[in-house]
């Protein structure tokens, strides 16, 4: 009697669970699904587009092999995309499938919360209005609390609580990868679970900008004007893309006025807070005051482990990954939340490809070019404190061959371009004679080794992150208007890619 696809795959997996170490066999085959067979070829199915290709590269010729043995003819083993699970994030393949966000539940309070309740959900049908999907793992319940980002989480609890009353506008603001869309998509889901017929709006600042541009061009603004303002909860992302686009901020500016004083709730995300955003309107600055401002800064070590724990048990990869592994990663990686993940993802790769078990020395050879990047902070603070600068004459712009690439380094060699000293750079000076160099060597910094505006701004004496935004802003402008500054700047960064 022949085996179903599934009873084949199901012999398979067994011989490979066999074979393989326990997190390759979680991670990357577990998830899995069989979806055909014939004769001569099995086809299974993944979570997304990584996973297959991952798959069919590492371990779709050693399962095929398996198969003489466990069903006793030849099999070709074939992954592909399981077309039902396409579209879900990549980092969804490392967790279980969330439960549902909408409920169907009835309202509390009596006929008249009845009463309101039905009358939405006549306009709006059996679903609610969101304008894009929210990410499910974006809830309170997963976000991790801690000194960084206590107040904003507070208020964005308070504003889910009491929406248009609390905190009206919730502006949060500060660097990529903190969690700030984490909070604000955790408001709508809050939002959602006391009135699944909520309506929410969820949008990039650039979207807004494209979308009442074609609305101009195709007469549709009166449509336009209805959709963003019949919202009960506007999201918005990166407000800091208003600058310089009056047409679009006067827009903004009445949409945000309608949803204001129909008492509904607005929350907004920012790099920089709004008093720093430059070309944005004074009464639009004035708004996104109203409310409450609340910063989200990088996380301390206690609660950078604690989010990695909180990752792992959110993958299910408590028994995979070690404490001290996770203690070594909080250790280590420092720039954001993002980038903590992300070495998560990286690091089960890694042992999956090495067929090896996830220890410290796995990890510090995995995340490798992550820790060098992450030290560069710490690697200019030890030669400022013990004096031992980068220096031989006759190199290339004064930079010895094998020196590690760090922030000082960086600065070193446009020093040496320029013609001035590391110690101005880092210097409170502001002489076109420095400044102009400063900025080049914030933009090679952060185009080289990545760091996060904060660090940039530590390694150049301590200046904040609105300075060293306004420093990368004007690198790129001078870059773009001069040819020659920009073949300049380009050969420094030629001889420091050599270092990297």
């Amino acid at each position: 009697m022949s085996l179903s696809a599934a009873e084949v795959w199901d012999r398979l997996l067994a011989r490979a669970r066999q074979e393989l170490p326990e997190q390759t066999f979680r991670t990357w085959l577990e998830p899995t699904a069989a979806l055909s067979v014939d004769d001569r070829t099995i086809v299974v199915g993944t979570p997304d587009r990584f996973s297959a290709e991952w798959n069919e590269s590492k371990h779709a010729a050693l399962l095929s092999s398996y198969a003489p043995v466990a069903l006793g003819h030849p099999v070709h083993v074939v992954f592909t995309v399981d077309e039902e699970r396409e579209k879900k994030p990549q980092i969804d393949f490392f967790i279980a499938p969330p439960p549902p966000v909408l409920p169907e539940r009835r309202p509390t309070g009596g006929d008249r919360a009845t009463s309101t309740l039905d009358a939405r959900r006549s306009t709006l049908g059996n679903a609610p209005a969101i304008s894009a999907p929210l990410n499910p793992r974006y809830t309170f319940d997963h976000f991790v609390i801690g000194k960084s980002n206590d107040v904003a989480a507070a208020a964005s609890q308070g504003a889910a609580q009491a929406p248009g009353k609390v905190y009206n506008p919730l502006f949060i603001y500060g660097d990529t990868g903190l969690g700030k869309t984490h909070l604000m998509q955790g408001v709508a889901h809050a939002m959602l679970e006391r009135d699944p017929y909520t309506r929410i709006t969820y949008i990039g600042t650039e979207q807004f900008t494209n979308e009442f541009v074609a609305a101009i061009q195709s007469r549709t603004t009166a449509e336009f004007r209805r959709r963003y303002r019949e919202t009960d909860l506007l999201l918005v992302d990166d407000v800091q893309f208003l600058k310089g686009k009056e047409t679009t901020q006067e827009e903004f500016f009445h949409t945000f006025n309608a949803i204001y004083e129909a008492g509904r709730q607005i929350c907004l995300t920012s790099d920089r807070p709004p008093k720093e955003i430059p070309g944005l309107e004074a009464r639009l600055v004035s708004r996104f005051e109203w409310g409450m401002v609340a910063h989200v800064d990088l996380p301390e070590f206690e609660h950078r482990v604690a989010i990695l724990r909180k990752k792992a048990e959110l993958d299910h990869l408590e028994l995979t990954i070690p404490d001290e592994v996770l203690e070594f990663i909080a250790q280590h990686v420092k720039s954001s939340v993002r980038e903590l993940e992300g070495s998560i993802i990286k690091l089960l790769a890694y042992a999956s490809l090495k067929r090896g078990d996830i220890t410290v020395d796995l990890a510090r050879e995995a995340l490798r070019d992550k820790l060098r990047s992450e030290g560069a902070v710490e690697a200019l603070a030890v030669a400022a404190r013990t004096g031992t600068l980068v220096s031989a004459p006759g190199q290339a712009l004064g930079i010895p061959a094998g020196s590690p690439l760090t922030p000082f380094v960086i600065q070193q060699a446009v020093s040496a371009e320029w013609g001035v000293t590391p110690d101005g750079l880092q210097s409170k000076t502001r002489t076109k004679t420095l400044t102009v160099p400063r900025q080049v060597a914030m933009w090679l910094t952060r185009e080289l080794l990545a760091l996060q505006l904060v660090e940039i701004g530590s390694a150049f004496g301590g200046r904040d992150h609105s300075t060293v935004i306004h420093s990368l802003e004007r690198a790129v402008a001078m870059m773009a208007e001069d040819e020659a500054f920009r073949a300049r700047v380009e050969k420094v960064r030629r001889v420091l890619e050599t270092l990297r």
